[in-house]
């Protein structure tokens, strides 16, 4: 695997020199009209779906669509890094919270500030006060925003604790929530390696989970019923995935 995945990462770079021009050509056409940054943040998204095409060991599907056009906080479990180029075939916009390291990565960190994506520093409370409120902008602008509840990936494959931030923002916001299930992407891209290995993985969509009414004291109970819901999901489709 090693050739051809030396030969990907080629290939992916030549796709993000390529992208981010692109990129900000969209972004200077459409901010004036598009606050909520919805066209350049698909055309950014549209990006990974290229990088899976590309890749010939990679079999990914996403399965459901957005219930309706509110501005969800949508939560997934986390497997891999290749969950951001399964999660990003789902047919909607929608910005991702992501971890300082990603925001200074060449040229992609540029693309996802022109995005609208949300950074955020691990260990720094101020960062996550600001992420915060960057997060309630973005559903206040009508677009939802995309959170690992879990932090980081699982080492061993089981789902981890959910955190708190995502419930949290969602009941004082109103906003509803919608669950994601992502399965099959872990052996795609192992945890501290670049190689990628062939993967048949799927996300799909479940039934969305209402905050109206709820205040913070429910917030323990929504954030493990949520897990719950996703957990099943996730055992549900492994199982699929491994009988097809």
């Amino acid at each position: 695997m090693k050739p051809l995945s030396a030969l990907l990462w080629v290939a992916y770079g030549i796709l993000v020199l390529v992208w981010t021009p692109l990129m900000a050509l969209v972004f200077l056409a459409t901010a004036p009209f598009d606050p909520a940054r919805r066209i350049v943040g698909r055309f950014f998204r549209l990006a990974a779906v290229m990088a899976v095409k590309m890749n010939p060991l990679w079999r990914f599907r996403a399965r459901g669509r957005l219930p309706d056009q509110r501005a969800y906080v949508v939560v997934s479990n986390h497997e891999s890094y290749a969950d951001i180029f399964l999660i990003s075939h789902l047919p909607w916009e929608m910005k991702w919270l992501s971890k300082e390291a990603i925001f200074r990565i060449p040229l992609m960190g540029w693309m996802m500030r022109m995005a609208g994506d949300v950074e955020v520093r691990r260990g720094d409370a101020s960062s996550r006060a600001e992420a915060l409120d960057q997060i309630r902008d973005r559903l206040g602008k009508g677009v939802g925003v995309m959170i690992f509840p879990e932090g980081t990936r699982s080492p061993d494959g089981e789902m981890l604790p959910f955190r708190d931030g995502a419930f949290r923002v969602a009941i004082e916001a109103g906003a509803p929530i919608l669950p994601l299930a992502v399965a099959g992407t872990r052996g795609a891209m192992k945890k501290h390696s670049f190689l990628f290995q062939p993967a048949r993985a799927e996300v799909r969509v479940l039934e969305p989970v209402e905050t109206t009414g709820l205040s913070l004291r429910d917030l323990p109970a929504l954030r493990d019923r949520v897990r719950m819901r996703i957990e099943r999901a996730r055992n549900a489709l492994r199982e699929e995935l491994a009988g097809r």
